[in-house]
Order: C-alpha cells, then sequence, then structure tokens
C-alpha cells in the first residue's frame, strides 16, 4: 500500500511540476478547472439525497469557477483582480469560523442543499486561488503548496513514532496530537528555509514589514493549522457520509479531494495574503 501511494505521489509531483513550469496560463487554468470538476464530482457524493445530478453539479462548479477566473482576466495571467478579496474573505472566514463549529458540533444529517452549497465555498476560492498563485510566479504556488506536503509528511511519520493521544477520534481516528504537533514543527523549519533561500517569494505582507523572518513564520503555521482543519472537514464530511475515501481515481491515495483536502483551506488564505500589500 505505502509502495503505491509513493509511485502514485510520485507521478503526480512529476505531472504537476511540468504542467506548473511548461503551460501557458490558459493551459494551467484548463488544468485547474478539470481538477476542480473532478473534486466537485466527488463532493456531489457527501450530500446524501441530492437532487441535483451528480455530471450537472461537477459541470457547474467548474463553469463557475472558470467563468469567474474568465472575468477576472486569470485565463490570460493576470495576477489579481480586487473582486478577489471578498471570495477569499469568505473563505478564510469559513475555515476559521465556520468549519471548527461543524467539527465540534459533527452534524449527522446536513441537509443535501448545505453539502452542496459548502461544496462552493470550498472549491471555488481554491480554484481561483491555484490560478492567481500560478499566475503570481509558479514558484509562488510550489512554495505554498510545499507547506502542506511538508506538514502532512511530518504529522505521518511523527503521529506513527510518537501518536498515542488522539487529535479528533470521532472524526479522524488515525490523527494524533503528536502528528499535528510534528507537522507544526516542520513547517516552522520549512518557513525559516523559506525565508532564508527565497524571501522573494515571500508574500508583500510578511517581506516587506520588519521582523519579516518570523511574520513569516507566523503565517506559515497559521497555514499549517488551516490544513489541518481542511484534513479535518473532508474526513468529517467522509464520515457523515459513510464513506472511506471521496474516490478511486488516484491509486493508494482514494479521490482528487483525498489530496487537495487541506490545500483547499490553504491556498485560498494564502492568496489572499499575496494580495495584501
Amino acid at each position: 500500500m505505502l509502495r503505491t501511494r509513493v509511485l502514485t505521489a510520485v507521478v503526480l509531483a512529476a505531472a504537476l511540476i511540468v504542467a506548473l513550469f511548461a503551460l501557458p496560463p490558459a493551459g494551467w487554468t484548463a488544468v485547474a478547472a478539470i481538477i476542480l470538476a473532478l473534486a466537485a464530482w466527488e463532493w456531489w457524493g457527501f450530500a446524501r439525497g441530492a437532487a441535483l445530478p451528480r455530471g450537472a453539479y461537477a459541470i457547474g462548479v467548474a463553469a463557475l469557477g472558470a467563468g469567474f477566473a474568465w472575468v477576472l482576466g486569470l485565463w490570460s495571467g493576470r495576477p489579481g483582480a480586487l473582486l478577489l478579496y471578498p471570495v477569499y474573505v469568505v473563505a478564510l472566514v469559513f475555515w476559521v469560523a465556520a468549519v471548527p463549529l461543524w467539527l465540534h458540533r459533527l452534524p449527522t444529517a446536513a441537509p443535501a442543499g448545505l453539502i452542496l452549497a459548502l461544496g462552493l465555498i470550498v472549491l471555488v476560492p481554491t480554484f481561483l486561488a491555484l490560478v492567481q498563485l500560478r499566475n503570481i510566479h509558479p514558484v509562488a504556488l510550489l512554495l505554498t503548496m510545499g507547506i502542506v506536503w511538508v506538514a502532512d509528511i511530518a504529522a505521518y511519520f511523527a503521529g506513527r513514532r510518537f501518536g498515542t493521544r488522539k487529535l479528533a477520534p470521532h472524526v479522524s481516528p488515525g490523527k494524533t496530537w503528536a502528528g499535528f504537533y510534528g507537522a507544526l514543527l516542520a513547517a516552522g523549519l520549512y518557513a525559516l528555509a523559506w525565508a532564508g533561500q527565497s524571501p522573494r517569494f515571500m508574500p508583500p505582507l510578511v517581506r516587506d514589514v520588519p521582523g519579516a523572518v518570523l511574520w513569516m513564520l507566523l503565517l506559515v503555521e497559521a497555514l499549517a493549522v488551516l490544513a489541518a482543519l481542511g484534513d479535518l472537514f473532508e474526513s468529517a464530511l467522509k464520515r457523515q457520509a459513510g464513506l472511506k475515501d471521496s474516490g478511486r481515481l488516484l491509486p493508494g491515495h482514494g479521490g482528487v479531494l483525498d489530496r487537495i483536502d487541506a490545500l483547499t483551506a490553504t491556498l485560498p488564505v494564502a492568496a489572499l495574503a499575496w494580495m495584501i500589500a
């Protein structure tokens, strides 16, 4: 199982690197729109008893995101637009306020319409941030995504080695506090390396102020916490829907959502940080 996961991860990483640096803005946006459609297809599975057909939901969400990106000029490589502010702010409020409340109460019979609406709040800002950050610079997007990957790997190994006390046993029994602390430690080291080796790719919010390294450290740690929330929220939705994985597209990894769950919480907030100069 681990071998399959590693092989799939290597193939995905290679494909990502090629697409990230080789494709023009329109090509990358098209790839991101495909990812959005696949994620929406899987998200529909969380909404038990949904009246809207799965295909219609997936196409509708992808069309909404792609249309928004077209109107904002992201398809042509534009690095940002003022209308993105409210989109990212809504995403930020959702992740820091609504999601912790959801995880605390764990509703077992959330209406299908609510679940599908939440999909828009989660997936569309993620898609827009995926395109916008790449338009700012491919390295900026890659380094931001690296926060999630580093934290995820550290959480896995720290949890296996030291994990005893469960982080959220009613949501995801496999996650431990040791894994969470390991993720934060790794994210902190990653932030220091980022600030030391690639300071020009730090968001202006923290790059252009006194004590930039400290602020970068705090930003990356905050994003690592959001990544954990994204992971737990998807786990909660899967548990409520009676699903083990969001899909079966990726051998050893489940579905697309199983790979981008943490990114859905981090990318919009990171993009917002890039927009605040």
